[in-house]
């Protein structure tokens, strides 16, 4: 279920039309949520798997909010068409910043787990609690972060935000970037 490195490609995918010398570079989607994140994702986790071979990825990150819901039959799902499978969480936290942290092996599965667990241990059922406090409490080691800052907010608190990861995660923490399509949105 877990890798040693999200880019190292193995042998059996060496005769895979994603692998000719003609397609994409290696592409791996590190934050896709399931219909395990209620009212939010549409797909089950294993037609996000079959979607994500079909058009050539290398592996796949199933990341729902607060919640290892998904991952198991993801794991099934990426084990039947040979993707790699990366488990991780989305969090909003309660000041604002929204992160999305990836395991990078059993250790780090178990501290994702573990922060779910408290973030979710004493709010109601279906929801979570989690802040700054608890999340630098927790700390997810052998965790990957991904910073999604919202630019919507006024900037002394994304840069604040920027701070307490640079100085409290450093080299564990990336900014990502999203491009979704929306309803209004034009099709090319």
């Amino acid at each position: 279920m877990f890798e040693q490195s999200f880019t190292a490609a193995e042998s059996r995918y060496a005769d895979s039309p994603a692998n000719a010398p003609e397609a994409l570079p290696a592409y791996a989607e590190l934050h896709c949520i399931s219909n395990y994140s209620f009212l939010r994702g549409a797909s089950f986790p294993e037609e996000l798997v079959e979607t994500a071979r079909a058009l050539g990825y290398q592996a796949l990150a199933i990341t729902d909010e607060c919640s290892l819901s998904g991952v198991v039959r993801a794991h099934v799902a990426a084990k039947e068409h040979g993707l790699k499978l990366i488990v991780g969480a989305e969090f909003r936290l309660r000041e604002g910043c929204r992160l999305i942290v990836l395991a990078r092996n059993r250790t780090g599965y178990g501290a994702l787990s573990h922060l779910i667990s408290c973030a979710r241990r004493n709010s109601a059922k279906g929801s979570y609690r989690i802040d700054r406090a608890m999340f630098e409490r927790n700390r997810p080691d052998d965790c990957l972060l991904l910073w999604l800052p919202d630019f919507s907010r006024p900037r002394d608190a994304v840069e604040e935000e920027a701070i307490w990861l640079r100085e409290g995660f450093a080299g564990q923490a990336w900014i990502a970037v999203e491009a979704l399509l929306r309803g209004n949105d034009r099709r090319l």
